[in-house]
């Protein structure tokens, strides 16, 4: 019986994980959609506070430079943190989900290309 009940809890956990999973993948992405949208519609990439979105988000030009970032705007990713660069390069315009390693844990971003080749990311 006992066995039963752990899992049953188990089970229930898990769904209830994956369900909150889900929805945290909902809100980033549609976090990072509207943000494109804007820089896409004329809003200038630093007029963005990485930290107005839970995750954060960052914005990144071609060449590695962080236009937003909570801690490393104005520094180059392929310097501070060239996995995360070199994943990063997966993104499109329609925007990806992208898993990577960093720091011996596996991250999820969701990234997506603007007109202006800018990458605007965010994850968990």
């Amino acid at each position: 019986m006992k066995r039963l009940l752990v899992l049953i809890a188990t089970v229930a956990l898990t769904l209830l994980s994956s369900q909150a999973f889900a929805a945290d993948r909902e809100a980033i992405s549609k976090n990072v959609d509207a943000m494109v949208a804007a820089i896409d519609g004329g809003k200038a990439a630093k007029d963005f506070a990485p930290d107005a979105y839970t995750p954060y988000a960052f914005i990144m030009e071609a060449n590695g430079m962080l236009l937003v970032h909570p801690k490393l705007a104005g520094k180059d990713l392929k310097e501070v943190a060239k996995p995360i660069y070199d994943a990063l390069q997966a993104a499109t315009p329609a925007g990806v989900w992208i898993q990577y390693q960093w720091d011996g844990k596996e991250k999820n971003t969701y990234a997506k290309k603007t007109k202006s080749n800018l990458t605007v990311a965010s994850g968990y």
